[in-house]
C-alpha cells in the first residue's frame, strides 16, 4: 500500500476513535457543561485532521500535479476554511 495512503488511513482511523471516545466521554459524565466542552474540544482536532490528511495527499500527489493545479488546490482548501472560520 502507498505511504501516504497509509498515513492518511492511520490519521483518520485515529481522529474517529477521538470521537467516538469524546461521545462515550459525554454520555459517562452526563453534564450539558462538561458535554458542551468535551464537544468544543473536537472542533479543534477536525480542522487539524483536514490540514494533515490534506497536506500529506498534496505531497503524495506533488510529482503528478503542475504548479499550477497545485495553487488552484491551495486556494479551494483556503477559501473552504475561511467559510468555514468566517463569523
Amino acid at each position: 500500500m502507498n505511504k501516504f495512503i497509509l498515513t492518511m488511513v492511520v490519521i483518520r482511523i485515529i481522529s474517529g476513535s477521538i470521537e467516538i471516545m469524546a461521545a462515550f466521554l459525554m454520555y459517562r459524565i452526563h453534564q450539558l457543561d462538561k458535554a458542551l466542552l468535551i464537544n468544543t474540544s473536537l472542533a479543534f482536532v477536525g480542522p487539524l485532521v483536514l490540514i494533515a490528511t490534506t497536506t500529506i495527499g498534496l505531497v503524495g500527489l506533488s510529482d503528478k500535479l503542475s504548479m499550477q493545479k497545485m495553487a488552484w488546490i491551495l486556494v479551494g482548501v483556503c477559501c473552504l476554511f475561511v467559510g468555514v472560520l468566517k463569523k
